[in-house]
């Protein structure tokens, strides 16, 4: 079965403007079956060439210059970051015919591949990051708007909707968010997210960025995993491990840059002072965080501890898929936390306006979710707008003043 991706509008939209168009994302989030649907390039079909072939990766490596005689553009290449050297060899043929959608790349070790895209395409390249399926996407849903919780939206929004039973939200936080998963119902969830763990630490991990300890870093994964929606505390993850801060700093980079990972950011009216604040931790596919912290089913999972982290942790993620799919690289997310302690699940920034948003995992919202909303107008630090509290009503509804009850089919 194949869903349709709501970001082939953004690729189509690069491919008009760039040379070249660079699809990233964690493995097996869909890059290579969206490219070649929007391409028309098949596994077979002349114009794709895939870097996992060996033979075709040993060209790439050690003849960059005849690579692209052989494949001339336009053409579809694969796990690009496998051979680095090609992307010199794109930077000639771009400048010397000055056109467009020549080239489309794709690959999941964006830490690897970023710093040769740097160096050899700027100003060259388009780049997309594809999340997981979203619910839109699940339920086939047409609506496209990245999520704000204003008027407008939810007007137009409303127009367009799945109908989600509480059953389903928790089955679709325990899956996750792979197509390949999402789409072939009978496949086991414990062997499938065993594999990919596997696959990613064997491929990804030891090959690219030298981690010498597989058990420890797959730890690593399982104790981060069991934090997702908590302030990152990076000398806790080193200790739970038993390794040395610089380590867990540097394996955290790794499940970042791999797309397997959000750290949002602390809102602060001085953008420079962003960087430096202690950010929240979030899985972006909640089936993998609920494999490695050993919740095994939909019912253990919606009434454990976890429940409401997870919760977070899934509409967080919706919410940025939103976002991703539109092809906004730099998302305009983050949460609210003072002093005092006093925090705001999430904000959204547009135009110099603060969205705020709360995000409660019951069906039964009262006014005092959204208190903390005043947390904003105290701190002055930028014009507050609409605000909302995410939970599991099944309606749209006024809370107080213009701040809303919105339920999850309408992100």
């Amino acid at each position: 079965m194949y869903y349709s991706r709501h970001a082939d509008d953004a690729i189509r939209t690069l491919s008009k403007m760039f040379g070249a168009v660079l699809v990233t994302g964690a493995r097996q989030v869909g890059k290579t079956t969206l490219l070649q649907e929007i391409c028309g390039f098949g596994d077979h079909a002349a114009g794709y060439v895939t870097l996992d072939d060996a033979l075709q990766l040993m060209n790439a490596d050690r003849q960059s210059g005849t690579f692209f005689k052989d494949n001339p553009p336009p053409v579809f290449v694969d796990e690009v970051q496998r051979a680095p050297n090609l992307f010199p060899q794109i930077k000639i043929i771009l400048d010397a015919g000055k056109k467009k959608g020549q080239f489309y790349l794709s690959g999941s070790q964006q830490f690897e591949m970023m710093k040769n895209v740097g160096e050899s395409l700027a100003g060259r390249l388009g780049i997309l990051n594809l999340p997981g399926l979203s619910l839109r996407e699940l339920y086939g849903v047409a609506f496209r708007d990245p999520f704000l919780p204003v008027d407008g939206y939810f007007a137009d929004r409303q127009r367009d909707k799945a109908d989600i039973s509480y059953s389903d939200v928790w089955n679709i936080i325990h899956r996750g968010s792979f197509p390949e998963l999402c789409a072939n119902p009978e496949f086991n969830w414990h062997m499938f997210y065993a594999a990919y763990v596997r696959t990613y630490i064997e491929r990804d991990v030891r090959d690219l960025a030298q981690v010498g300890d597989e058990v420890k870093f797959m730890q690593f994964m399982t104790v981060a995993a069991s934090c997702t929606g908590q302030l990152l505390n990076v000398a806790s993850l080193a200790r739970d491990v038993g390794i040395s801060q610089p380590t867990a700093e540097r394996w955290l980079s790794i499940l970042v840059t791999s797309n397997l990972i959000l750290l949002l950011k602390p809102y602060h009216g001085n953008i420079t002072k962003r960087t430096v604040k202690t950010p929240k931790l979030y899985f972006l596919d909640t089936g993998l965080a609920a494999y490695l912290t050993r919740w095994n089913t939909p019912e253990v999972l919606k009434n454990g501890a976890m429940a409401g982290a997870f919760f977070e942790t899934f509409v967080i993620g919706e919410i940025l898929k939103s976002y991703s799919n539109r092809g906004v690289l730099d998302l305009p997310l983050y949460f609210y936390r003072d002093r005092d302690g006093g925090e705001i699940d999430l904000l959204i920034e547009d135009a110099g306006i603060l969205y705020p948003l709360e995000i409660k995992k019951h069906a039964d919202p009262q006014k005092s979710d959204a208190a903390k909303f005043a947390l904003l107008d105290k701190a002055g630090t930028a014009r507050r707008g609409q605000g909302g509290v995410i939970c599991l009503y099944d309606s749209l509804a006024t809370l107080k003043d213009s701040d809303k009850v919105i339920p999850i089919n309408l992100l």
